[in-house]
C-alpha cells in the first residue's frame, strides 16, 4: 500500500513538473507575443480547481494529470483562416493568427525550451553542490569465457571509445553498451602506449568489472557545472533520439516502451530513495517530454514547427482540410501509441 501512495506522490510531483513548466514555456512566449491566452491546464478533463486572472485566462488543476495544455484565442482558426479575416481588428487584437511567425515560432518552441532548462538547471545545481566520485572506465577483471575475453578484453585495459563515442567514465560504458542494442560495439581499448580495437557482440553482459581501485572525486566550479549540465542534456537528448531510431527500424523491441504506469513505477523508487534521486528523475522525464514534444508529428510540438517553418519558406499560408486531416493523424497515431505503451506496462506488471 504504501509504495503505492508513493508511486502516486510521485507521479504527480514528477509529471506534474515537467508539465508545468512546459506549459509555461508556451504560455510566457505567447504572452510575450501579445496573443490572449484562454486556459492554462494542468491535467485534462473536468477542473478540480480553477480560477481566472485579471487578464481573463482560466488557470485549472484538472482530473487526468496525464499531461497539460495551454489554449490561445484564435488558435483553432489555422484550420479555416477565412474566420480570421472576417474579424474586425478590434477582434484581431490578440489573435494567435495576429503574431508573426517568428512569434508564432516562439510560442511553439517555448514549452520544448523551459524543459530544457529545466533539466539543466537540476543537472547544473547537483554538479556545482555535490562532489562526485567517478569510476574511471578501467578494466578490473574480464570474467573467464565471457564475451570481453574471447574478444582479447584483459584486466588493465582503459576503454576509450565505444562506437566512436569517447568514454570518459565506466557509466558511459553502460550506457555506450545499452544504445549498442543488437549491434556488434566497436570498442577502442588503451593497453599502455597501444590501442588495440576489437569488437563485442550484444549481450546481456560483456563480462567487464570496474577497477574499483581507479576512481577520483570530482568537484566543479560554477561553469564546470555549467558545462557538465548542458553535457547531461545532451547525452540524454541523444540517447533518447538514438533509441527512437533504433525502436522505429526495428533494431530494439517496442516492447521497451512504457505509459505513465512505468513513469509512477519509477517516481515512487525516486521518491523513496530521496529529494536528489527524486529531482534526477524530474530531470531526466524534462529531457524526455522536450525531445518526444519536438518529434515531427502532427499535435506535438514538432509537427506544428514544420509547418510554421514551411510557411515561412514558402510564404504562404499553410491552411485548409490538409492541416485539419494531419492533426486527426496525428491524434490517431498518438492514440495507437498510448495503446501499445499501456499494454507494455500491463504485460509488465503480470510478468508475461
Amino acid at each position: 500500500m504504501l509504495s503505492i501512495l508513493l508511486s502516486i506522490i510521485g507521479f504527480l510531483v514528477v509529471l506534474g513538473l515537467a508539465v508545468l513548466v512546459h506549459e509555461f514555456g508556451h504560455y510566457w512566449a505567447a504572452r510575450y507575443a501579445r496573443v490572449t491566452v484562454n486556459t492554462f491546464s494542468i491535467g485534462f478533463g473536468p477542473a478540480i480547481v480553477k480560477w481566472t486572472d485579471k487578464r481573463g485566462t482560466v488557470w485549472k488543476i484538472s482530473a487526468v494529470p496525464l499531461g497539460g495544455y495551454v489554449s490561445l484565442y484564435g488558435n483553432e482558426d489555422i484550420f479555416n483562416r477565412k474566420n480570421y479575416d472576417k474579424l474586425s481588428p478590434k477582434k484581431k487584437k490578440g489573435h494567435y493568427l495576429s503574431a508573426k511567425l517568428w512569434q508564432r515560432i516562439l510560442i511553439c518552441v517555448g514549452g520544448v525550451a523551459m524543459n530544457f532548462a529545466l533539466a539543466f538547471a537540476i543537472y547544473t545545481s547537483f554538479f556545482a553542490a555535490f562532489p562526485r566520485t567517478v569510476q574511471m572506465p578501467v578494466v578490473g577483471q574480464v570474467i573467464r569465457d565471457s564475451i570481453a575475453y574471447n574478444a582479447g578484453v584483459r584486466a588493465g585495459d582503459t576503454v576509450a571509445r565505444i562506437d566512436g563515442t569517447k568514454i570518459s567514465n565506466w557509466g558511459d560504458i553502460i550506457l555506450a553498451k545499452e544504445l549498442a542494442s543488437n549491434r556488434d560495439a566497436e570498442v577502442v581499448l588503451l593497453r599502455g602506449e597501444l590501442s588495440v580495437v576489437t569488437k563485442l557482440s550484444p549481450a546481456e553482459r560483456w563480462g567487464l568489472v570496474a577497477d574499483g581501485s581507479k576512481t577520483f572525486v570530482q568537484k566543479k566550479n560554477i561553469f564546470g557545472a555549467m558545462y557538465s549540465g548542458a553535457r547531461e542534456v545532451w547525452v540524454q537528448s541523444k540517447t533518447i533520439v538514438t533509441v527512437i531510431s533504433q525502436i522505429i527500424t526495428g533494431e530494439r523491441s517496442s516492447k521497451q516502451l512504457g505509459s505513465f504506469i512505468l513513469i509512477a513505477q519509477m517516481s515512487g523508487k525516486a521518491l523513496s530513495a530521496g529529494i536528489m534521486a527524486l529531482f534526477s528523475l524530474v530531470a531526466l522525464l524534462s529531457v524526455n517530454f522536450a525531445v518526444l514534444n519536438l518529434l515531427p508529428l502532427p499535435v506535438l510540438d514538432g509537427g506544428t514547427l514544420i509547418l510554421l517553418l514551411a510557411e515561412g519558406i514558402t510564404r504562404k499560408k499553410i491552411q485548409g482540410r490538409i492541416v485539419e486531416y494531419i492533426f486527426i493523424g496525428g491524434w490517431v497515431f498518438l492514440i495507437l501509441l498510448f495503446a501499445l505503451t499501456m499494454k507494455n506496462d500491463i504485460f509488465r506488471l503480470l510478468g508475461w
